[in-house]
């Protein structure tokens, strides 16, 4: 008796790990937004923590109907930069904060088309807001006295689109941000996974109750 409820507990253990095969190494995710579609390739691989977190958002439909909300342009090269977009900062679509990943542990670094997690002034906040990169930007990068950010994947096609959500005017915001938000902001119509198996996180998705005073 004792055998065979150890081999009907061995064969649901076998159930439940093909029912959730592991990701591959490379994921990709396709954005498509009112500006056009942007496709990521992410590194599963070398950035885990990272990649898992951002497909959590993607699988629960969290980015959909969020935007790209900020062009960040070199001052010396305006071509130049990054464009941040995401939840922004709406609660009711935030999962728990993610630890940092720093490049100095993945691996990976703030090249052109390098996608980005953000986070405040902890480096241990980072959620649902994501920067991608035009051009270089090393002093994103994990450096003596400073955490940097995580990067976990690239663009692979898009990138024209991301260039020209860089170039679109801006103005307001705080601090860093002074300037740089996007006065006219690029809606995320959705995010489609292209690769893996979709796994929802399961939580409650109060941005879809709507409520009369929110025009969003």
């Amino acid at each position: 008796m004792i055998l065979k409820r150890v081999a009907f507990l061995s064969l649901a253990g076998l159930i439940l790990l093909s029912a959730a095969p592991p990701e591959p190494a490379t994921v990709r995710v396709r954005l498509v937004t009112d500006a056009g579609a942007i496709t990521l390739a992410l590194d599963a691989r070398r950035a885990p923590r990272t990649v898992a977190n951002f497909l959590n958002y993607v699988d629960d439909g969290r980015f959909e109907g969020t935007y790209f909300y900020r062009a960040a342009r070199r001052k010396g090269d305006p071509k130049l930069g990054f464009v941040q977009g995401g939840i922004g900062t709406d609660a009711r679509r935030i999962l728990p904060a993610l630890p940092l990943e720093p490049t100095s542990r993945t691996g990976l670094r703030h090249l052109d088309g390098t996608v980005s997690m953000a986070h405040g002034a902890d480096p241990n906040s980072a959620n649902g807001n994501f920067s991608i990169m035009v051009g270089d930007n090393p002093a994103l990068d994990a450096r003596p006295g400073s955490p940097g950010y995580a990067a976990f994947g690239r663009v692979i096609a898009g990138m024209p689109v991301v260039r020209k959500i860089l170039s679109l005017p801006s103005g307001g915001g705080r601090g860093a941000m002074r300037g740089q938000m996007i006065l006219e902001r690029v809606r995320i119509v959705r995010a489609d996974r292209i690769d893996g198996v979709a796994k929802p996180t399961g939580r409650a998705k109060p941005w879809l109750i709507k409520l009369p005073w929110r025009k969003d």
